[in-house]
Order: C-alpha cells, then sequence, then structure tokens
C-alpha cells in the first residue's frame, strides 16, 4: 500500500468519525488523539518515503551496475573478437611456412692398402635446415642452409664450411608448369636432388654420384619444370656453370672441383640443363640428364673448351626388392684435358637392395668411376660396398657397412667399416 493511500484512508476514518458524532463537540482528549494518529501517519508517510528514495538509489546503482558490465562485456567480446583475428593471421600465416632438415654422423675406421692414409674418425658430416614459404596458392620459396662438418673457423683452417644450396622462388604457370628461379639443385643423378641420409643406403654417398656427378651440385638461374604427359615429366635450366680451369688453386680439370657453389662465381659462360623423367609405374623412375656448358673454364684457360655431360639412371622399388643403376660420362673438348686424360671422365654403378622387414633392410653396391678415363694409364678405381639400413622411424635411420675399395698404383686405397646415424624432419 502506497502512503498516500495510507493518508487517505487515515483523513477518511476521521471525518467518518467526525459525522458520526456530528451531534456532540469533541473533547480536547479527542482532539489530542486524533492529532497523534495523523502524525503517526504523517510519520509513516515520511518513512516510506524515504525507504522508496533508498529504493529508486539503489536501482539506479543496479542499472549502472548493469550498463557497465554490459559495456565491459562488449568491450571483452571485442577484445576476444580482435585476439581470435589475430591468432587466425597468425596460424594462417605459421601453416604458409615450413620448417624442416636434416643431419647424419659419420664414424669411419677404414685401412689405406696402398700406403698410410688411414681414416679413423667421427665427423657429424652435415647439419641442415629448410625453410621455405607460401606467398599465395602459385608462388612459393624454398631453402636449405647447411653446416658442413659442425664448425666452420673464422679465418682458421678448420674442415667446415657454411653454404646455402638452395634459395629459390617457384611460380606455377598453370596446372602443369613451374618455372623456378635463384638458386637450386641441379636436376641430375639420383641423390643429387635427394639426398637425406634415410631416403638411400650406405653411410657415405655413392663415389660416382660424388666424383662424376658431381653431388651436392648446385648453381644460380632458373628453370622450367613440368609435366608433358601422364608419367612423363620435364626440366631446362639455364645456370651459373663449372670452372675447371687449372689457373689460380685449380690442381686438374677434375669436374667435382669446379663447383663454384654460386659464390662470387664466375659467369662469362653459362650452362643448360635438360631432363626428361618417367615415372608412369609406383615405384618405377627412369631418367635422363643432358647438360651443355660452352666454355668449362670460363674463358680461363685457352687449352680448353666445351663440356658435356650425359647421365641416364633407373630407380625400381617393388615390394622388399629395390634396384638402383646410374651411368654418367663427360666429355671435355680441349687439348689441356686431353693432355692429362680428363677429356674423359665417367662412372656406374648397380646397387640391389632388399628390405627384410618395414624397419631393416640390407643392400650391396658395385661401382667403378674414372676422372682420367681419356688416358692409357690405370686411373680407374672400383668399390664393392655391402650393409644394412635400420630405420628406427621411418625418419631416423641408423647405418652398417664395409667398403672394399681397389685403387690405381699408388694411390689410397681404402677398406674397413661405416657406421652412421641420420635425420630427417
Amino acid at each position: 500500500m502506497t502512503p498516500f493511500t495510507k493518508t487517505s484512508l487515515a483523513l477518511s476514518l476521521m471525518v467518518a468519525a467526525s459525522a458520526s458524532q456530528a451531534a456532540a463537540t469533541p473533547t480536547n482528549d479527542e482532539i489530542w488523539e486524533l492529532l497523534q494518529q495523523v502524525q503517526q501517519q504523517l510519520s509513516e508517510v515520511k518513512q516510506q518515503n524515504q525507504q522508496l528514495k533508498v529504493e529508486n538509489e539503489t536501482l539506479k546503482v543496479k542499472v549502472d551496475q548493469t550498463e557497465h558490465t554490459a559495456n565491459s562485456a562488449h568491450e571483452a567480446a571485442e577484445a576476444v573478437a580482435e585476439a581470435t583475428e589475430s591468432a587466425i593471421k597468425s596460424s594462417v600465416s605459421a601453416s604458409k611456412t615450413t620448417i624442416g632438415g636434416y643431419g647424419e654422423l659419420h664414424y669411419n675406421s677404414l685401412d689405406d692398402q696402398n700406403g698410410a692414409a688411414d681414416k679413423d674418425e667421427i665427423d657429424f658430416h652435415r647439419f641442415v635446415l629448410f625453410f621455405g614459404h607460401e606467398f599465395n596458392d602459385r608462388l612459393r620459396l624454398f631453402s636449405e642452409f647447411e653446416l658442413e662438418h659442425a664448425f666452420a673457423g673464422n679465418g682458421d683452417d678448420k674442415p667446415g664450411e657454411v653454404e646455402l644450396e638452395q634459395a629459390y622462388i617457384q611460380y606455377d604457370l598453370n596446372d602443369q608448369n613451374q618455372v623456378s628461379a635463384g638458386v637450386f639443385l641441379t636436376p641430375v643423378g639420383i641423390i643429387n636432388e635427394t639426398h637425406e641420409p634415410n631416403t638411400f643406403y650406405g653411410t657415405e654417398r655413392n663415389n660416382v654420384e660424388k666424383n662424376i656427378i658431381p653431388t651436392t651440385w648446385w648453381e644460380g638461374g632458373a628453370m622450367l619444370s613440368g609435366e608433358l604427359a601422364q608419367g612423363f615429366s620435364y626440366d631446362f635450366a639455364i645456370t651459373s656453370g663449372l670452372d675447371v680451369s687449372k689457373e689460380g688453386t685449380k690442381t686438374s680439370y677434375k669436374i667435382r672441383d669446379g663447383r663454384q657453389k654460386v659464390a662470387e662465381a664466375t659467369a662469362k659462360d653459362p650452362a643448360y640443363t635438360s631432363r626428361i623423367k618417367w615415372t608412369a609405374i609406383p615405384g618405377v623412375e627412369l631418367a635422363a640428364s643432358v647438360q651443355y656448358q660452352n666454355d668449362v673454364t670460363q674463358g680461363l684457360d685457352a687449352t680448353a673448351g666445351s663440356a658435356t655431360l650425359f647421365e641416364t639412371h633407373a630407380v625400381i622399388e617393388q615390394g622388399p626388392f629395390g634396384l638402383r643403376a646410374l651411368y654418367a660420362t663427360w666429355d671435355l673438348d680441349g687439348t689441356g684435358p686431353a693432355t692429362e686424360g680428363y677429356d674423359e671422365q665417367t662412372g656406374w654403378y648397380i646397387e640391389p637392395s632388399y628390405k627384410i622387414n618395414d624397419k631393416v633392410g640390407v643392400f650391396t653396391r658395385y661401382s667403378l668411376w674414372d676422372n682420367q678415363a681419356g688416358n692409357s694409364t690405370d686411373s680407374e678405381y672400383t668399390q664393392w660396398d655391402i650393409g644394412m639400413n635400420w630405420w628406427i622411424d621411418p625418419q631416423v635411420v641408423v647405418k652398417l657397412d664395409y667398403q672394399d675399395q681397389s685403387s690405381p698404383v699408388g694411390q689410397t686405397e681404402l677398406d674397413g667399416v661405416n657406421i652412421g646415424l641420420g635425420y630427417q624432419f
């Protein structure tokens, strides 16, 4: 009941009381009593008004708090939305950037059969990091950064090297063709492009692809790649070339010594490389590559001229059985290379393998290489390898193998055991 209703009721009662006693004059006591009643009613009305005032203030505070809470909730919701949007953007950016790498530790215990050049050492041969980024659906970056032999001294005579093996941009012209530009691995051989330790047998890379190809081999330039038909792919590259001149610090026309590694490389004469590859049958790869360079000494040796490489290989994996075979040969023009037999540099190997189960595989390899095959003297190396790979994980491998080498008279001939630990991620 409101204060105004109670006041009206009191006055009505007083009027009614007065009417009922209209015939008689009220006494002083009665008047005093009536005044007391009115005063009591007014006091109650005052208290109720005060209570209403307090309640109104409380209600106002609650309304203000509700509005503040609503505003805070709105601000919090906006903050959460902004944080979520930022997280999504960061996640999308992270998903477009990839990091990987590989590494391998080698132990070699090899005896020199023709002298005192025994090899007993342990070496963290390579530590490599991959970085890639996808700018959009058609444009991406690939890079590979490597530290060899664990330590590269600052001006010291140390075995280590810091190398940038890959750093190129690739752009999709369409669904079947791409163009790449920068520093990339030359499209030749089996392991030059794919040489992570868990992808091949043997602690050390085979000598033919090391000395004849020569793996690992990268150049700077541009390359067009794509598909010709189902199962047929191609690569065509124009890049920096080799420099096998005997001037300066060069000591021979050996192909491996001619790698410039795109380090202030002399670029008077480019190289042209083409490859065709067939992979129509799962587990089978057949490929052939040709490289031509008009002057393999970059104009520094008048007695040398052009160089042509021809390479072909097969990789077959059918069930537990595997087979790798490769043949590569160089033809160098000029009297300089011909005088010492470097006009022909050739090699080949065959490597059957068998996987006992998903974790253990065994192999054997016979290889032959000769960097001075153009002369009539004995300059040919051969080597038998036999061993096993144990994949602790598909990306982590332990290797054990034995090598038996035959070398030219008076040259180092190493026989013995190699043990390796390698990984990729």
